[in-house]
């Protein structure tokens, strides 16, 4: 599957995401489903209508991010294994899952700050 690289931006600063998938028709069912943490990849899913997200057989937490149409950061939060639903407070257009793994520690402390420092 090919990657990109995501730039989104949040309090006026950006970080770009490396090696994001954008999901398939399939990818937009599965996500990050029976994946392993260390090898999973983030994957960027666009959709015009208001979707809520579950976590079902993922083994790990990940970071949700809801973007904007220009990928600014609206929403986040870190998803516990085997959650339910999941939605953001505002309207968005994207929704970014990003695993939480030693590859993407930079982006995910970016976005939620310090406190991701003892995760």
């Amino acid at each position: 599957m090919a990657t990109e690289n995501l730039k989104i931006f949040l309090n006026g600063k950006e970080i770009t995401v490396r090696d994001t998938l954008k999901a398939s028709h399939l990818m937009k069912l599965t996500g990050l489903m029976f994946s392993m943490r260390e090898k999973a990849l983030p994957i960027i899913f666009e959709t015009k209508n208001p979707l809520s997200i579950h976590s079902f057989f993922v083994f790990y937490e990940f970071l949700a991010v809801w973007l904007d149409e220009k990928n600014n950061v609206l929403d986040y939060k870190i998803v516990k294994p085997f959650s339910i639903r999941e939605i953001a407070e505002k309207d968005f257009s994207k929704i970014l899952e990003i695993p939480l793994n030693r590859r993407y520690y930079d982006v995910v402390n970016f976005i939620v700050g310090e406190r991701f420092k003892n995760n």
